[in-house]
């Protein structure tokens, strides 16, 4: 075999690997965006039943609760949904000895899906903001996940 052909099969080999590896790095990107999505949207739920709980719980909280639930979980709305979010939690924080277990059991759930969303876009981030991968634009068009800071 020639030198040629060899430097020609080395290449082919290397040009192979290079886009297994970006094929496979984006389907990962794919699913890790995916469960960020999946994870917020649990959040979502639980944040919701939560409110729904209250309420029901504690009727002078009711007006608090629908304005709660009425903002939707996305990006754009993160902040606003936050700060409601930590008033419902003034609220549960405020009530009086015992707190009724269906809103101690809606508050744990909150606290596991927010572990998740968290973690979630965590494994997401630490992926997309890698230096080959935003050059390579492996992540395609889908916005960066942010994190959803909630203070209980």
């Amino acid at each position: 075999m020639d030198p040629t052909t060899i430097i020609a099969i080395i290449i082919a080999v290397i040009i192979t690997i290079a886009l297994y590896w970006a094929s496979s790095t984006a389907n990962r990107l794919h699913r890790l965006h995916v469960r960020t999505d999946a994870a917020r949207q649990s959040l979502q739920a639980s944040l919701d039943r939560r409110a729904a709980v209250l309420a029901a719980c504690e009727p002078q909280f009711t007006a608090l609760a629908h304005s709660t639930e009425s903002i939707p979980l996305q990006y754009e709305t993160f902040a606003q949904r936050a700060e409601k979010e930590r008033q419902i939690s003034v609220a549960i924080a405020g009530l009086t000895d015992p707190t009724p277990g269906s809103i101690v059991d809606a508050e744990a759930r909150v606290q596991l899906a927010h572990r998740f969303y968290n973690d979630a876009v965590s494994d997401t981030r630490a992926l997309r903001v890698q230096p080959l991968v935003r050059i390579l634009r492996l992540g395609g068009t889908a916005r960066l996940p942010e994190y959803f800071e909630l203070t209980t």
